[in-house]
């Protein structure tokens, strides 16, 4: 029998949870993918459905047989497009999924300019402020500011960065700028949405570090959102350093507690390239991936990769 065909069979039973639907997709009868799942399942001597005339459900070793295959069979389709890459020029399609402010103020300008080397190569480019699921969501890249904790990706730096607190000129003038770093709580602060109902910031001088719990004039799951309003004047902000740069530069932002490193999570921030750890990395994505880096790696180079607002705001 056709092992290959009767994995990618089962595979598919197991997400549509239907013989009809699945042979719909593979463009075979109902009668010919029931008949090879029975046979697949005497091969291996174990049980993988239970069917009755209005459901199918997994055994248990169905279950866990579905998950190792998901895995095996996006290899070996990866395998298959890998080698098809090489003997061609590179083509296909990209698909990103980035954090708000990179998305916005980094990649679309190297996106643009990427197409220019490759114009075969179409990238999807999705934004949002969590992290995905690479395989499950079918993404290519995921950049995102902290190392990925899960088996089975590996992670490429692009820099290390902290957070600053800033604020702007015209809320400093109504605000004495505070002292130290319990002085927060008593000021208007725009925080970044998190799950719990606490809002803390850590301040880190040497060793010692000082936790400091602020009950935030607004909160946002958008960290550009949280930039405007800190341009607006509407509180202090934490924000990534190589997004505020321009403005701090400019006088729009002041930086507040210079000496201290400050953050809502950890010290250890950045922004990483997160991708499927396979034998070999797909021609596409190392590409992008090499040209990304060239433009915003190191301490240098990601001061001077934000820069939507100074876009917006040049005559």
């Amino acid at each position: 029998m056709d092992r290959l065909r009767a994995m990618e069979l089962f595979l598919s039973i197991s997400k549509t949870e239907s013989f009809s639907e699945t042979a719909r997709q593979f463009g075979v009868s109902a009668t010919s993918v029931s008949r090879m799942i029975t046979e697949f399942e005497n091969e291996l001597n174990v049980k993988l459905l239970l069917r009755s005339t209005r459901q199918v459900v997994l055994t248990e070793a169905g279950q866990e047989y579905a998950q190792q295959l998901e895995s095996i069979l996006w290899n070996i389709n990866e395998a298959h497009r890998n080698i098809t890459e090489i003997r061609a020029a590179p083509k296909g399609i990209l698909r990103v999924h980035s954090r708000m402010m990179f998305g916005l103020g980094v990649l679309p300008p190297l996106v643009a300019a990427f197409r220019q080397q490759y114009p075969d190569i179409h990238i999807e480019l999705v934004l949002s402020e969590a992290k995905t699921d690479l395989r499950r969501n079918n993404f290519d890249i995921d950049f995102r500011i902290s190392p990925p904790v899960e088996a089975g990706l590996k992670r490429r730096i692009l820099f290390k960065s902290e957070r600053f607190l800033v604020a702007s000129p015209a809320y400093l003038a109504k605000h004495a700028a505070p002292a130290k770093p319990g002085d927060i709580a008593q000021h208007d602060c725009l925080a970044y949405l998190l799950p719990g109902d606490q809002y803390c910031w850590r301040f880190k001088q040497g060793e010692a570090i000082e936790e400091v719990l602020i009950k935030p004039r607004h909160v946002t799951n958008n960290g550009v959102a949280l930039l405007e309003l800190a341009l607006l004047g509407e509180g202090i902000a934490l924000l990534d350093d190589y997004t505020v740069h321009n403005d701090i530069s400019r006088g729009t932002l002041v930086r507040l507690f210079p000496d201290y490193q400050v953050t809502n999570t950890t010290f250890e921030e950045g922004m990483y390239a997160t991708i499927l750890d396979t034998a070999m990395i797909p021609v596409k994505i190392r590409l992008f991936l090499d040209f990304v880096a060239s433009h915003v790696s190191g301490s240098a180079l990601r001061f001077t990769a934000y820069n939507k607002i100074a876009a917006a705001e040049s005559p």
